[in-house]
């Protein structure tokens, strides 16, 4: 629903409104705004008539806000960000064609980042803006047009392209791997286990497969992967990481697979997009160019 333009104050006595509501006082917003103190007055005074509604309280040495219009000053501000952020990616790409992806910081760093540069090669017209979001989100309310999700197809109204089938592999530091008994893999939950707290359940999951009963294990919770693979290496715990992430750890002797646990899925990673009768542009040919970079199996690739 659009709003009467009657509601729609000029953008100069909202500059000013947000200002002052920052900065308490009229000096200080004239200094910001590059205007007299006078004129700033009159620019909050214009605001007022427009709205037909007190917003300041004023006496001889000072004016403040209303509760009401501090509540109000706070939404324009939000709004006057918006603005700001959108002529900002309109200068940054002029053409059109902006694609907003949410991802995973791993997955990507390791897997999506080595590809995209083909992406931008192949669609120069499409500018692409990363930003990171650890679990699922309602699109109708975030600046996204697609996302990289992990695990099941538990998103509601989305598309799902896959992309890969995540195998992970318990790893440990040398002296700890050490007390772990050969070829019984349940010894490793005699030792400290490290968990991320976007898959809480990740270490029974992988009980479950190997058919190992187990209580749900506790240990130190981490938000990213990277936090994992480095308390791993110092010794800290026995980690469940994905396998493309600690290649080289494992190669360098950093780290070391448990004795006996062969890597297993307990997830895959998609691309997804909401469901509308007018999909975006440049997402369609995102979508069309990661079929070209992931295997019809989505068995892992490089």
């Amino acid at each position: 629903m659009h709003a009467p333009k009657r509601f729609l104050p000029p953008i100069s006595a909202l500059r000013a409104l947000e200002s002052f509501a920052r900065t308490g006082n009229v000096s200080e917003t004239g200094r910001e705004l590059g205007l007299s103190q006078s004129a700033v007055s009159r620019q909050l005074k214009v605001l007022e008539e427009y709205l037909a509604t007190n917003l300041f309280i004023r006496d001889r040495k000072r004016i403040t806000l209303m509760p009401a219009a501090q509540s109000y000053a706070d939404e324009v501000r939000a709004a006057l960000e918006q603005i700001a952020g959108a002529s900002l990616r309109l200068k940054a790409n002029p053409g059109g064609g902006l694609f907003n992806l949410a991802i995973l910081p791993a997955f990507s760093v390791r897997w999506l980042a080595p590809k995209l540069p083909d992406f931008l090669r192949r669609h120069p017209q499409v500018t692409v803006n990363l930003g990171t979001r650890l679990s699922p989100f309602d699109f109708r309310t975030e600046a996204f047009h697609a996302a990289i999700h992990f695990g099941q197809r538990d998103w509601p109204e989305v598309h799902y392209l896959k992309l890969m089938r995540e195998e992970v592999i318990p790893v440990a530091a040398l002296n700890l791997a050490a007390r772990i008994t050969p070829d019984d893999p349940a010894s490793l939950f005699d030792l400290p286990l490290l968990h991320l707290d976007t898959r809480p359940d990740a270490w029974e999951i992988w009980a479950q497969q190997r058919g190992i009963a187990i209580a749900p294990p506790r240990g130190m919770l981490f938000d990213q992967f990277a936090s994992v693979v480095q308390a791993a290496i110092h010794g800290m715990g026995v980690a469940l990481v994905p396998t493309y992430l600690v290649d080289e750890e494992l190669a360098q002797g950093h780290l070391v697979a448990i004795p006996g646990a062969s890597p297993l899925s307990i997830g895959d990673y998609f691309l997804v997009w909401p469901k509308t009768d007018a999909p975006h542009a440049p997402c369609r040919l995102f979508e069309a160019w990661l079929r070209t970079q992931v295997s019809p199996s989505g068995d892992p690739t490089p």
